[in-house]
């Protein structure tokens, strides 16, 4: 056995500790997702056993992500759990064409800024949502109304004995995670999340707190074929937007994982057309049982990862892990507290907050760090697609504005033309100041302009150029001349 898998043992103990730190992070997004628990773990079984064995990516784990909490949320507010397999079963048909036609390479272009705002947004409005959640209150709707609502959700705890006792064992879970790193190495053989879910679990069945705990309503009964009426969702412009939203932030999400995991070891690269495609049969599976989407998730791929995976094997196994304990011990779930799920996700949107990242952009590349900042901002005050799609617009306007490298020279001598001599790239952001620089010329004088230092010269400049030498021309005493390059 060992000579015909010779890494047998090292992913077989991998999967173990992959499938601890999957369990309290699978059934706690579901619960803030606004689905029942066992759908999160119907993802995570998914990823294991049908994406872990898809080619792609060796090593890292898929599943359902904090980074999509937020848009499932929204999602099932509008359209209710029943559409959502729909929409994640028409993500994955648009990750398999994209994977097919080679797209998931391109993904690799997107700005690390917006990617990186993209997360610091999502991070700040799971804390914000899962602080309601951890007090056992109800969270305002909107991202802005989450975080302007916290004062008033604080001073209201503060008045509740039960919601107290809620946001003690939401904080206490969150100080167990943060300290459980400072413990002796074999006591951190067991992951920070899955201690701190057990230890808050005990502590309120052992004082009785009256605590809301997570909803079980077992594996098969969760699990639903989308119907007729969730198809029919999809005459509904509205939700198309969505099934964008949900196919390029996964995608984004899992490939970004899989640039990041390859720098963890040392074995085959990823090849992301073929994740692509491995992460589309995923989330078509995941939407034909009804489940939620699924992205590769960097925590628990670096996991496995650091715990000496070597091969698919692990991500595999930890799947099969999954479904003995969502078919064999679904009754465990019900002895969870909410708010212990509430504080790992708390944490986990912690994480998601690139502060390192900003600072050294900030230093470096201001530029970067304030598309950062917009992309996270406009996710808080909008939502997610359309934070989103602003970080990409601000990152096309910079990469234009950078690539339209412009020196303009006006020579006069006092008598004779007055010559201006353009050099590099004249784009429609730099015609303001061109036409400035024209305009402010003497209309009394003739104009040499020399255009033949240009690079490049688009069609909105060179109109206005045309124009701006027909006007000078017919105020002045002799027609504008031009020179263009040969």
């Amino acid at each position: 056995m060992t000579t015909k898998y010779p890494h047998l043992r090292q992913d077989f103990l991998s999967s173990i500790v992959v499938f601890l730190v999957a369990v309290p992070l699978c059934v706690g997004v579901a619960v803030a997702s606004g689905v029942p628990a066992e759908l999160g773990l119907v993802t995570g079984i998914v990823g294991g056993l049908v994406t872990g064995f898809l080619p792609g990516s060796s090593l890292q784990v898929s599943g359902p992500a904090a980074g999509l909490t937020v848009l499932v949320f929204e999602a099932v507010s509008e359209f209710g759990v029943g559409t959502l397999g729909v929409i994640v079963l028409m993500a994955g048909l648009f990750q398999l064409a994209m994977g097919f036609f080679k797209i998931g390479r391109w993904f690799r272009a997107i700005s690390v800024s917006v990617v990186e705002g993209m997360l610091c947004g999502i991070g700040l409005v799971i804390i914000a949502g899962q602080i309601y959640a951890a007090a056992g209150l109800k969270a305002p709707q909107t991202g802005i109304g989450k975080i302007a609502g916290l004062p008033g959700a604080f001073a209201d705890a503060l008045g509740s004995s039960k919601a107290l006792a809620s946001l003690a064992i939401g904080a206490g879970t969150i100080a167990v995670i943060v300290l459980w790193t400072r413990l002796p190495k074999a006591v951190r053989s067991v992951p920070g999340a899955l201690a701190a879910v057990v230890l808050a679990t005990l502590a309120t069945l052992a004082l009785g707190l009256p605590v809301a705990t997570v909803e079980v309503e077992g594996l098969f009964g969760v699990v639903q074929l989308p119907g007729a009426d969730a198809f029919g969702e999809l005459a509904t412009p509205a939700i198309w937007g969505t099934i964008v939203a949900f196919t390029l932030i996964a995608s984004a999400e899992s490939l970004f994982s899989a640039a990041a995991v390859d720098r963890l070891h040392d074995g085959p690269r990823t090849e992301y057309d073929k994740e692509m495609v491995a992460q589309g049969v995923g989330n078509t599976v995941c939407g034909l049982l009804g489940a939620l989407p699924m992205t590769a998730v960097i925590v628990r791929s670096s996991a496995n990862v650091n715990a000496g995976a070597k091969t698919k094997a692990s991500r595999v196994l930890h799947g099969a892990w999954l479904l003995l304990f969502a078919a064999a011990l679904p009754s465990a779930l019900a002895l969870v507290p909410i708010p212990a799920l509430a504080g790992i996700l708390v944490h986990a949107g912690w994480k998601l907050i690139p502060f390192r990242q900003i600072t050294a952009l900030w230093r470096g590349h201001k530029g970067e760090a304030l598309i950062l900042v917009v992309t996270a901002v406009s996710i808080v005050a909008v939502n997610m697609f359309e934070g989103v799609l602003i970080g990409l617009a601000l990152s096309v306007v910079k990469t234009a504005w950078e690539a339209s490298h412009l020196k303009t020279e006006i020579v006069d001598k006092g008598a004779g033309p007055v010559q201006v001599h353009l050099t590099g790239n004249a784009t429609f952001l730099r015609l303001p100041k061109i036409l400035d620089s024209l305009e402010a010329l003497p209309q009394d004088r003739p104009v040499e302009l020399d255009l033949s230092g240009l690079h490049h010269l688009d069609h909105a400049c060179r109109t206005a150029l045309r124009n701006w030498a027909e006007r000078h021309s017919s105020a002045g005493t002799e027609p504008v001349r031009v020179t263009t390059a040969a």
